[in-house]
């Protein structure tokens, strides 16, 4: 795969590699919507992140990643957890209510909520014109989900609204997030996100879950494997060693495709009605995303040559 006009030049096997974990990214959201046809929704969680929380600690086991955290970081991490757990929450509760399509492109509304926020919690991220273009079409890619028929009607815009909620409680967890890398470790911050969040699904889901699994098939078990090892512990440390190899900027050069995959792949997948309003908010949504990142690639190429003088 070549490399995209805006974003950094990477190696051809990398530049795959980052696509293909968008890909599994996008492919996620049909994933999580197929396991809730077998699983209540806090059920699935549970089973879906005590499988990566298992992969991820036998990989730090194996690669000599310490887990063990530093005086005074536990605090955070649990309140990392919690957000994180809510943020979940929210998305596996919507998605029983709504088209696995829509959840793709809501979802992925994160960069803009991101953006608007760091603007005024994280020091040297502004809103500059262009990125200020992106979140308008971004935000307008949301609205046409919103104007589109069926999301108009009942358990459609109940469920619209929680993965819209769930996406602000994202990029709130993204900005805490950023503070935390300062002293803690990614491995650290998601391996206890994980595990804290585990008992909390566990103990929710037979108070919340009316039955708790109403059914399980190979495919069903299927999708919560692929959630679990693929979609989270594989791609963590893959989309981690790429990030330290290459940096964010030339990485995120491919997140676009993660609303696209998810988009595509929930209608031939699940079968979903993709209308053309539908159409209309992926392609708002990915110029969305594109522009900004064109915005944070000028920004980063500025900086460099700042240096450089």
């Amino acid at each position: 795969m070549a490399p995209l006009p805006f974003g950094p030049k990477l190696p051809l096997l990398s530049s795959a590699l980052a696509a293909f974990l968008c890909v599994l990214w996008g492919a996620n959201t049909v994933a999580v919507k197929f396991s809730l046809s077998g699983f209540g929704p806090l059920t699935a969680a549970a089973v879906r992140f005590a499988v990566s929380t298992l992969i991820l600690w036998g990989w730090a086991l194996v690669s000599g990643q310490p887990l063990r955290p530093a005086p005074g970081a536990l605090r955070p991490l649990l309140i990392n957890s919690l957000l994180f757990t809510l943020q979940l929450t929210l998305i596996y509760v919507g998605f029983t209510m709504t088209h696995a399509s829509r959840g793709a492109l809501l979802t992925n509304l994160q960069p803009f909520f991101l953006l608007f926020l760091a603007h005024f919690f994280l020091a040297g991220d502004r809103i500059t014109p262009l990125k200020l273009t992106g979140l308008v079409l971004g935000f307008s890619g949301a609205a046409c989900v919103f104007l589109d028929a069926p999301g108009l009607a009942g358990n459609f815009l109940a469920g619209d609204l929680l993965l819209l909620a769930s996406t602000l409680v994202w990029a709130c967890s993204a900005v805490y997030t950023k503070h935390l890398l300062k002293r803690i470790s990614s491995v650290q911050i998601v391996f206890y996100q994980l595990l804290f969040a585990v008992p909390l699904f566990a103990v929710g889901a037979p108070v919340w879950d009316a039955p708790m699994v109403s059914g399980v098939t190979l495919e069903i078990a299927a999708a919560i494997v692929f959630q679990g090892a693929l979609a989270t512990a594989f791609a963590f440390v893959a989309w981690t060693r790429l990030m330290a190899a290459h940096g964010a900027v030339a990485l995120h050069s491919f997140v676009f495709l993660i609303p696209v995959s998810g988009v595509l792949l929930a209608g031939a997948l699940l079968d979903e009605p993709i209308s053309a309003m539908i159409l209309l908010a992926l392609a708002l949504i990915v110029a969305g995303i594109v522009t900004v990142q064109i915005g944070q690639h000028r920004e980063m190429a500025a900086l460099l040559h700042a240096r450089s003088r």
